[in-house]
C-alpha cells in the first residue's frame, strides 16, 4: 500500500470569499465546486489540494484561538518557500506570520484565509 497524498479539508463560512482568496491571492486553481450555491470545493496548486466546506458558525471558538496561538489548518510544504513568499509579497498578500527560520531549521510563512484557517507554507 502506498499513501498518495493528504487533502486536508477546511470550514469557510464564505464560500465565494474563500475561492477568490485561494484562486487570486494565492494562485490555486479550482479542481471542483459541487452545489448552487457552492457548499464544497477543492483548491489546487501542484500538488497541494485543499478541500474547503461551507459552514455556518465560526471555524474556530475565540477562546480557543487565544489559548493555543497559531492553530494550523494545513501545512504546504514547497521547494522554494523564499520564492513563495516573494510572489505573496508582490501580490499584495497579507500574512499572519511572516517568513522565519524555524528552530529545527524549516522556513516557514503563515497566511490566513477569511474564515481564519492559517496556512503554513514551508520548506527549506
Amino acid at each position: 500500500m502506498t499513501l498518495i497524498a493528504a487533502e486536508p479539508q477546511l470550514f469557510v463560512t464564505d464560500m465565494q470569499a474563500a475561492l477568490d482568496h485561494y484562486t487570486d491571492g494565492l494562485g490555486f486553481r479550482i479542481a471542483f465546486a459541487w452545489g448552487e450555491p457552492v457548499v464544497y470545493a477543492q483548491v489546487v496548486r501542484e500538488g497541494a489540494q485543499l478541500n474547503l466546506r461551507q459552514v455556518d458558525g465560526p471555524v474556530f471558538a475565540e477562546a480557543f484561538r487565544k489559548a493555543e496561538g497559531d492553530v494550523l489548518s494545513a501545512t504546504v510544504t514547497t521547494a522554494d518557500v523564499e520564492g513563495l513568499y516573494r510572489e505573496f509579497t508582490d501580490a499584495g498578500l497579507a500574512f499572519h506570520r511572516a517568513l522565519c527560520t524555524e528552530p529545527w531549521g524549516a522556513r516557514t510563512f503563515i497566511v490566513a484565509d477569511p474564515a481564519g484557517n492559517l496556512i503554513l507554507f514551508a520548506g527549506s
